[in-house]
C-alpha cells in the first residue's frame, strides 16, 4: 500500500475506532431495548474538505450521521495529503476502508446492537476544483433474516392478535419497518390491513396513536421522496419542494402508483396540503385516479349536501368547502355553521378554504384581515346575533395552533383556523371574552400579523375598563413579538393602573415588558410618567415597574 495512503487511512481508523469504542459503551448500557431494531448505526461518511485558501490546508471530517445536526469530528493531517491522488484514493484509499469498516461490521466485537443489518460508506475528498465522491453499500444477510423473523412475529403476536399489549418502543420502529422494502412489501394490501388494526387497538391510547401516525406518516413521506418521486421526477431547487417531471422517466409501475396515492392520502393527516400536491404529480404520471381525487375527493366525506337553504360541496384533497346560500336568512348560515362543523369533527382539514357564493358582502372592521370569501362567510354569520353561539362552536371545534386558513396564498394575511369568527365575537359580544383569551393563547405571534391590530380594534368598540384589563392583556400578549403600541390605550388613572399591575402579576418578565411596551411605548417613558405622575398613580406605576426591574 501507498505509505501516503497508509497513513491517511491509520489517521482516519484510529479516529473511527475510538469514537466506536466509547460509542459501544453507551450503546450497552442500555437496558430496554427494542427487538425491531437491528441496530443503532448504519452510516459512515469521511470527507476530506478543501482548505479555504489552499486545498491541502484542510481537514478531514467524519461523520458518524446523514443527520446534518449531528456534526463532524476534524481531524487534522500532515503533508502526505499532497501525495494522494484519486487514482490511489479510488483503487487503494477506499477499498481499504471498506474492508476494514465491513470486518467490524459483520462481527459483534462492539456487540449485537451497535450495527443495523446494513451499513453505507462514503467518501468524498475535494480537489482545488473537482471533487471525488464514492460509495458502498454492506449488507449483513443473517442479521435481515433475523429482523425479519422478529417483525413476523411482532405483526402476529401484537398487532393481527388481540394482545393489548403494544410496547411504546416497538411501536416506533414498526412504524418505519412498514415502508421498508427490505422487510414489506410497498402493496396497500398488505401494508393498510396492519395500519387499520394497530390504530383500531390505540383508540384509547390517543397519545400513542398520534405517535404512531406521525411516524408511519413520516416514513411513507421519506419513501415518496427518497424512492418513488426520484425515479420519475428532479428535485429543481435546494429544498426539494418543486418537482419536475423527467423526459425520459420509467413507465409507472402500476402497484407502486397505487401505493404512492396511498401514501399521500396518509400523509394529509399530518401535512394537509400534501395529498394535492401529490395528486398533482401523479396526473403528470397519467393516474386517471389522482385526477378523480382532484376533481372529487377521497370519498371519505360525502361529496355534496343539500339543505333547505343552503347547497355544500366539498373535496378533501384540495381542502375546499363550498357553500351557496339559497335564501339570505339566519337559518342559511346556521345550516351553513353546522354542514361545516359536522365535517370538521369528521376529520376534515381546518385549513380548508370556501368558496362562497352570497348576494351578502359583509367584512369585519379590521383592516389587518383578507377580504376573501371565508371572512366575507363569517361576517355575515356575525350580522345575526342569535347564530354567536353556533359560530363559538365553529371556532372550538376549529382552532389549531400551527396552522392556517388556505383562503389567501401564504402571507402575513395568512390567519389560524378560527380567526374570523372569534375576532367577531370578542367586538360584538362581551360574552365571548373567554373564547378570545384562548384565541390569544393559541395564535403564533410569529408567523400570523392580523392580530396584532386586533387591540386597538377592541378598544375602540369597548374602551378601556378595569374590568376589562384581563381580556385586554391577553390580547396585547397575543400580537407579533416586536410589541406594537397600541395608540388608543392609554393608563391615566389610579383604577386603570392598579388593574393592569394585577393583570399582570405572576407573568413572566418579558411578558409584563412586552404588555407595557405596547402601552406606553417602551419602558423609557413608563419611569418618565412615573416621575411626572402624582401620588397615589405614582406609586401604582412604580408597581408595574416593578415587575420588570430585571430586565432594566
Amino acid at each position: 500500500m501507498n505509505q501516503a495512503v497508509e497513513a491517511f487511512l491509520n489517521k482516519v481508523w484510529k479516529e473511527i475506532t475510538t469514537i466506536y469504542a466509547q460509542e459501544s459503551k453507551r450503546i450497552n448500557e442500555f437496558k430496554d431495548g427494542s427487538t425491531l431494531q437491528a441496530g443503532v448505526h448504519n452510516y459512515l461518511r469521511v470527507m476530506w474538505r478543501k482548505g479555504k485558501f489552499t486545498w491541502s490546508k484542510g481537514k478531514i471530517h467524519i461523520d458518524f450521521s446523514k443527520l446534518s445536526y449531528s456534526g463532524s469530528y476534524k481531524l487534522e493531517v500532515d503533508t502526505y495529503i499532497m501525495e494522494l491522488t484519486d487514482e490511489l484514493l479510488t483503487e487503494e484509499f477506499f477499498p481499504a476502508l471498506c474492508g476494514l469498516v465491513d470486518d467490524l461490521f459483520r462481527s459483534e466485537e462492539l456487540g449485537s446492537r451497535f450495527f443495523d443489518y446494513k451499513f453505507e460508506v462514503a467518501f468524498e475528498f475535494e480537489w482545488e476544483r473537482l471533487k471525488l465522491t464514492l460509495n458502498k453499500q454492506l449488507l449483513n444477510e443473517p442479521k435481515l433474516s433475523q429482523l425479519q423473523k422478529t417483525l413476523d412475529h411482532f405483526i402476529q403476536t401484537m398487532t393481527l392478535s388481540d394482545s393489548l399489549i403494544l410496547p411504546e418502543k416497538d411501536i416506533f420502529f414498526f412504524a418505519y419497518h412498514l415502508v421498508n422494502p427490505d422487510l414489506m412489501k410497498q402493496d396497500v394490501e398488505v401494508i393498510d390491513p396492519l395500519v387499520r388494526r394497530l390504530s383500531d387497538k390505540l383508540t384509547t391510547k390517543q397519545e400513542l396513536k398520534n405517535g404512531l401516525i406521525s411516524r408511519y406518516t413520516l416514513a411513507l413521506k421519506k419513501w415518496v421522496n427518497n424512492y418513488f418521486l426520484p425515479q420519475h421526477f428532479t428535485r429543481s431547487d435546494d429544498y426539494g419542494m418543486i418537482w419536475t417531471l423527467k423526459e425520459d422517466h420509467p413507465s409507472v409501475d402500476a402497484r407502486e402508483m397505487d401505493f404512492f396515492l396511498y401514501a399521500a392520502l396518509q400523509i394529509g393527516f399530518t401535512e394537509t396540503d400534501i395529498p394535492q400536491e401529490y395528486m398533482e404529480l401523479a396526473v403528470q404520471l397519467g393516474s386517471k385516479k389522482a385526477a378523480d381525487y382532484l376533481k372529487n375527493g377521497s370519498g371519505k366525506f360525502a361529496r355534496t349536501y343539500r339543505g333547505a337553504l343552503i347547497e355544500g360541496r366539498n373535496n378533501d384533497i384540495t381542502q375546499t368547502i363550498e357553500i351557496r346560500i339559497l335564501s339570505e336568512e339566519e337559518l342559511a348560515y346556521k345550516e351553513a355553521l353546522d354542514y361545516i362543523i359536522d365535517l370538521l369533527k369528521q376529520g376534515f382539514s381546518k385549513s380548508y378554504q370556501l368558496k362562497l357564493e352570497s348576494s351578502q358582502k359583509n367584512f369585519l372592521p379590521l383592516k389587518e384581515l383578507a377580504r376573501s370569501e371565508l371572512h366575507q362567510f363569517f361576517a355575515n354569520a356575525l350580522s345575526y346575533p342569535a347564530l354567536f353561539p353556533k359560530l363559538a362552536e365553529y371556532a372550538d371545534t376549529a382552532m389549531e395552533e400551527y396552522a392556517w386558513y388556505e383562503d389567501v396564498e401564504p402571507s402575513e394575511e395568512s390567519v389560524m383556523p378560527g380567526t374570523y369568527a372569534v375576532m367577531g365575537l370578542g367586538l360584538y359580544s362581551e360574552d365571548y371574552f373567554p373564547l378570545v383569551c384562548r384565541y390569544m393563547e393559541l395564535v403564533d405571534t410569529e408567523h400570523q400579523l392580523a392580530q396584532d391590530g386586533y387591540a386597538e380594534a377592541f378598544i375602540e368598540v369597548h374602551g378601556v375598563k378595569k374590568e376589562l384589563m384581563p381580556v385586554i392583556v391577553s390580547i396585547l400578549q397575543g400580537g407579533i413579538d416586536e410589541g406594537t403600541l397600541v395608540k388608543n390605550l392609554t393608563i391615566d388613572s389610579l383604577e386603570l393602573a392598579e388593574a393592569l399591575f394585577e393583570a399582570l402579576k405572576g407573568k413572566e418578565i418579558y411578558e409584563c415588558e412586552m404588555v407595557l411596551c405596547r402601552i406606553f411605548e417602551n419602558i423609557e417613558n413608563l419611569v418618565e410618567e412615573t416621575q411626572k405622575a402624582q401620588p397615589p398613580l405614582k406609586e401604582a406605576f412604580e408597581q408595574l415597574l416593578a415587575l420588570q426591574i430585571e430586565m432594566t
